[in-house]
Order: structure tokens, then C-alpha cells, then sequence
């Protein structure tokens, strides 16, 4: 299968019909038709069944469909590399990182960066931790930022600072009178907080057990960002990580978590690979803003 028949077949399976299909890639329906049946005639194998002005996947086309999705993503990642190099940017420094480090550290990590290499094209991903470790191992990114340090044995997780825990609070909330508030304030409330399975998690789960305090999210989140809006909308009380600049929210109100437990902040880096003198410059300024990020969050708190 030819990179325009991947391209088209993956087009084909995430629209569900010729016409959707056709528009995503701007071409023709019977270009793309005509690319499908030739496909099929090479693979001997038939990749959909017409019903209805659908068209249906085959066992077949399901079974490969993982395969061609993780081919496509090869691919386009080396158009972006050759294209990089097409246009002389040899000068780049490509960082992913989960929504917090991504709004609290990036910015300002940028800007000092920027101030002194103008020239040097930079590029952000802000991802899951899971797609971040992928782009590092692709070299779709160089340096990752992430707040947890279990990483695989090929990936490099360099801890450069401890986070911890703030509560948000929908305005005019009764809990909004307390300066702070402790895990048995939140008894009885409708809690907004982290899916099981992740490392802030796992932190206020023990943190919650050595305390003799249950905790049971009503409403369970991957990123700490998407709280803002059910916080805002009266769901209930948030427990999320105090990186993110929570204050610029309206419809807030954030208080400190007492005796809040704390989970690392890490910069990520593939063993496997060398960073270029960008992105060791790159790294040094993500320490030294998270150094002064995290004093501010200590300071305020």
C-alpha cells in the first residue's frame, strides 16, 4: 500500500463515506473511489462493502486499520522533518507537555528563550503523558514535560520539582470562607478530581487513606484544565494540581490544600537519542522557570 492509498484508506475509515472522504482530502469522490478499487486490486482483498451510500469496513480493513493509523503517523512526522529541513531550520526545538507545565512553565520558558536565540523556530505539543513519551521516542519532540517520573526504562525523567494540590471552589461556596482547606472538608461534597489510574491519583489516594478519609470522585477528569468549566457550572468541588495559574479563571474561587501531598514535575528525554546544543539551551531555561514557577505556587500558597 502506497502512501496516497494509506492516506485515502485512513480518510475513508474516520468518514464513513466517499463524499466525506473526498472533501477532508480535496479531491475528487471518483478520484477517490477509483483510489480504493486499485487499492483493493493490488491487496487481492476487499477493504469495504457499499451499503446504503456507506461504506462498510471488512474484517479485513479493521484488522489493519491500527497498523496504517501508526504507518500515517510515521509518515507525517517524516513530511514535518523533511520539510524542516527544506527550509533550513536546523535551528529547532520541539517540547510536548501535559496541560499544566504546558500553560504554567512554556510560556515563560519561551519567552527567555526567545529573548536571546530569535532565529530558532520553536515548536509545542501539549499532550497526554502516554502520546508525549511516543513523540520522544519518534523524535517528534526532544524534550518532554510531564508530572510523573514512572516512565519506561528508554525515557529519561529528570525530577525538577514537587507539585501539590489546590481546591476550586464554585463562587460564593460555603468552603470559599476558609483560608485553606483540608481533606475532611471535602467529605460529603460532589468532587471533581482525577480518573484512578494516574499519578495524582494514586497521590491523593494515599494521601486520603493515611488520613482515614474517603475519597470518591462524582466526576472524574484525565487533564486538570477540563475542571474549569464544571467547577464554573456548580458540579461540585475540584481537587486538581496547584501549577496551573488557576487564578485567571473566572467564577473561582481556589483555596490551598493543607498537608497537601505531592507528585514530581519532570523533564522527559529519550535515552536514545542526542539533543542538539537548542535543546540543551531549551532545558536549561525549562529549569530554571520551573524552579521559579514552583516558588511562586509555594509562595502564594
Amino acid at each position: 500500500m502506497r502512501a496516497r492509498q494509506l492516506e485515502v484508506f485512513i480518510a475513508v475509515m474516520r468518514a464513513g463515506t466517499v463524499t466525506a472522504a473526498a472533501r477532508m482530502l480535496n479531491i475528487s469522490q471518483p478520484a477517490l473511489s477509483q483510489i480504493v478499487l486499485h487499492t483493493e486490486d493490488e491487496l487481492g482483498f476487499t477493504l469495504f462493502e457499499r451499503v446504503k451510500g456507506r461504506l462498510r469496513p471488512t474484517p479485513e480493513a479493521l484488522e489493519i486499520f491500527p497498523d496504517a493509523e501508526r504507518l500515517s503517523v510515521g509518515l507525517e512526522g517524516l513530511r514535518r522533518k523533511t520539510a524542516d529541513l527544506r527550509l533550513g531550520r536546523a535551528g529547532l526545538v520541539r517540547v510536548a507537555a501535559s496541560p499544566p507545565p504546558a500553560m504554567a512553565i512554556l510560556p515563560r520558558a519561551f519567552t527567555e528563550f526567545r529573548a536571546h536565540h530569535p532565529n530558532i523556530l520553536l515548536r509545542s505539543h501539549i499532550a497526554p503523558i502516554a502520546a508525549i513519551i511516543d513523540m520522544l521516542r519518534a523524535g517528534d519532540a526532544s524534550l518532554g514535560v510531564a508530572m510523573d517520573d514512572r516512565l519506561p526504562p528508554d525515557i529519561e525523567a529528570e525530577v525538577i520539582g514537587s507539585v501539590g494540590f489546590v481546591c476550586l471552589l464554585p463562587a460564593g461556596h460555603a468552603l470559599s470562607e476558609k483560608a485553606e482547606l483540608a481533606l475532611t472538608d471535602l467529605v460529603g461534597e460532589e468532587l471533581i478530581s482525577y480518573r484512578g489510574n494516574t499519578r495524582p491519583a494514586d497521590e491523593l489516594a494515599h494521601a486520603a487513606r493515611a488520613q482515614g478519609v474517603t475519597l470518591s470522585p462524582s466526576l472524574e477528569i484525565d487533564v486538570s484544565i477540563s475542571a474549569v468549566g464544571f467547577v464554573q457550572a456548580g458540579l461540585g468541588v475540584a481537587l486538581v494540581d496547584a501549577l496551573l495559574p488557576w487564578k485567571q479563571f473566572a467564577g473561582l474561587a481556589i483555596r490551598p490544600l493543607v498537608a497537601s501531598p505531592q507528585f514530581p514535575l519532570s523533564l522527559l528525554t529519550s535515552r536514545t537519542r542526542a539533543l542538539s546544543r537548542a535543546d540543551e539551551i531549551m532545558r536549561d531555561q525549562i529549569r530554571t522557570v520551573c524552579s521559579a514557577v514552583l516558588g511562586e505556587c509555594d509562595a502564594a500558597a
